[in-house]
């Protein structure tokens, strides 16, 4: 084997899931910690729920099924590049567990290292930052079926990690991530 051809350790890839409600913090723990992790040398990709709905997932709903395919759509791409080698990052609701466990599964039977990360801020907190103004348009009437307000969020039992995100800062919820992914060997 060359130089080039040895694995490293940031060769090794993952899928982190960031699991919550909308306005949770979930995709800017992400990207923080994907700023890291690029500047350490990993190959990183953030997953973000809203891109993938508008790209990949276009024309689903929000029925369970809906949700559940779109959940699998993003855990079929999330374990094809965390098994190449990429640390996926994804901070996306996935508000059913049994939607959840499918991915895990999927990840488990290929080998492909995944965590679960419940980023466990409380809906009353979420619904003051409403970053997207979901939280005020379901309080107005303008849309019902929000995650966690009139449509089910079932949060996982036994996570890998907990995070609560509105009792620390940012940096120190991604750094609070990157710790629990060195103390799993994936960093």
């Amino acid at each position: 084997m060359t130089d080039h051809e040895e694995t490293t350790v940031t060769d090794q890839g993952a899928t982190i899931w960031l699991t919550g409600l909308p306005s949770a913090g979930k995709t800017t723990i992400a990207r923080t910690l994907a700023r890291t992790l690029r500047d350490g040398g990993h190959r990183v990709e953030v997953l973000d729920g809203d891109e993938i709905r508008e790209f990949l997932s276009a024309g689903l709903g929000f029925t369970r099924e809906d949700r559940h395919t779109n959940v699998q759509r993003i855990g079929f791409v999330a374990e094809l590049l965390a098994s190449n080698g990429v640390k996926a990052l994804v901070p996306v609701i996935a508000p059913y567990a049994d939607s959840r466990e499918a991915v895990r599964k999927r990840h488990e039977r290929n080998g492909t290292p995944y965590v679960e990360v419940h980023v466990a801020t409380p809906v009353e907190v979420c619904s003051v930052r409403d970053v997207k103004g979901l939280y005020a348009k379901q309080a107005a009437g303008e849309i019902s079926g929000l995650t966690g307000v009139d449509d089910p969020y079932e949060p996982p039992e036994a996570p890998d990690l907990r995070i609560e995100a509105h009792r620390q800062s940012v940096t120190e919820s991604a750094a609070t991530l990157h710790a629990a992914l060195t103390e799993r060997g994936l960093l």
